[in-house]
């Protein structure tokens, strides 16, 4: 398997809008901005793509056909996933997987959000996840008043906190390190806002205990597309490829919540925890390298614990060490492992991650000015539910 997927599908274009809220456009204008700047980035033409695979199913997003209709696409392949950060991954995999296996030349990856016109469905009253009888995927509770998708980690925090000692006044190095990271970025939405500081932070209004504002991301619209097709065809095109080297698929069961790492989120049944396994591990070794030889990590921080989980997940720390690890400029920019340097969900915009995949494709290609990561070779996509993939330029 290593041997079938291992750099043989690459990024060749990255497109996006403006990000911020309350936006004009409406999602298809947003996504058409993408594709027109992914395709100009590319050297391809519309008609090249023959493949979709869109991470903007509903209720949050459009079907495959009004996209294919609106951008004048004509495509053979088609793969659609729902608006969630735990699909970003599977996304970008069956682009991957689709050009590999001959299905589709050219795949573009479509998101297309305006979260600012929707904002009512986002644990309000609208939100027919959060607000279902059983309560949402995220650890939404309706009877005892948890409707918004902070819950769950929130709640995973805390029995964090309960098992390891952790503080709150921890959680602060995540958005205090991706703000830093949005003030070198000139779209981010916070750019321009100035740093943070553990008191700022600890000001702020509670949200779910123990996040409070700067724990949970940002509300805003946006779009991003990605061009992917075989490595083959992209050595010809007008960009450096970024080649797609390990990918591991989506976890769940028993012992899985997608706001914690294995063992540690809502309603498992052991209730115990053990360090990365070898399964955490297998992108690793589908890429032919070793974890040290990561440059950067990136992931869904829709919420400020989930970049410590994800630390833990991969077995850059042992558990209960993230919230200490992180401390001190440890993933800022010039740290040991710097982690989603755009300013991603919580500081840049909340674009479903995409955002960071943009980010991801830059980097690798040395097109980030003051944000560079020096060097940077391997990059990794993770979450602290477990998908990945593994980049390399």
């Amino acid at each position: 398997m290593n041997d079938i997927v291992r750099d043989k599908a690459a990024i060749v274009g990255i497109g996006r809008s403006q990000f911020g809220r309350f936006l004009p456009e409406s999602q298809l204008g947003l996504g058409a901005i993408a594709l027109k700047g992914a395709l100009a980035d590319s050297g391809l033409e519309r008609a090249d793509i023959d493949g979709l695979s869109l991470h903007m199913g509903w209720p949050l997003g459009l079907d495959y056909d009004q996209i294919a209709e609106a951008y004048g696409l004509d495509v053979r392949y088609v793969n659609q996933m729902w608006t969630h950060g735990r699909f970003i991954a599977y996304t970008l995999q069956h682009a991957a997987l689709a050009v590999i296996s001959g299905m589709a030349d050219v795949v573009a990856c479509v998101t297309a959000i305006s979260f600012t016109r929707e904002r009512d469905i986002l644990g309000g009253p609208g939100d027919m996840e959060g607000m279902r009888e059983g309560g949402g995927t995220h650890g939404e509770s309706p009877p005892y008043g948890l409707t918004a998708p902070a819950a769950g980690a929130a709640l995973a925090y805390q029995r964090y906190m309960a098992l390891y000692g952790a503080t709150p006044e921890q959680l602060a190095a995540v958005p205090i390190a991706f703000r830093k990271h949005a003030q070198r970025n000139p779209h981010a939405y916070t750019y321009g806002k100035g740093e943070l500081s553990v008191a700022d932070h600890q000001s702020q209004r509670m949200i779910v205990d123990p996040l409070r504002l700067f724990d949970c991301s940002l509300i805003s619209d946006g779009a991003v597309v990605i061009l992917v097709t075989s490595a083959e065809r992209a050595r010809d095109l007008k960009r450096k490829p970024v080649y797609i080297s390990g990918m591991q698929g989506l976890r769940s069961g028993r012992e899985e919540f997608i706001f914690a790492p294995r063992g540690m989120g809502l309603n498992q049944q052991s209730g115990k925890r053990a360090g990365a396994d070898e399964r955490d591990l297998a992108v690793y070794s589908m890429a032919g390298i070793e974890r040290e030889d990561i440059d950067g990590l990136y992931t869904y921080d829709a919420f400020s614990p989930l970049p410590l989980f994800v630390l833990e997940r991969f077995g850059f720390c042992a558990p209960g060490e993230a919230a200490g690890w992180a401390q001190n400029g440890r993933i800022e920019l010039g740290g040991e492992l710097p982690m989603n340097t755009s300013g991603g969900l919580l500081c840049e915009g909340h674009i479903g991650g995409w955002n960071s995949v943009y980010e991801i494709s830059s980097q690798l290609r040395g097109a980030c000015g003051e944000r560079q990561i020096a060097d940077a070779r391997h990059l990794q996509w993770g979450t602290c539910w477990g998908d990945s993939l593994v980049f390399r330029n």
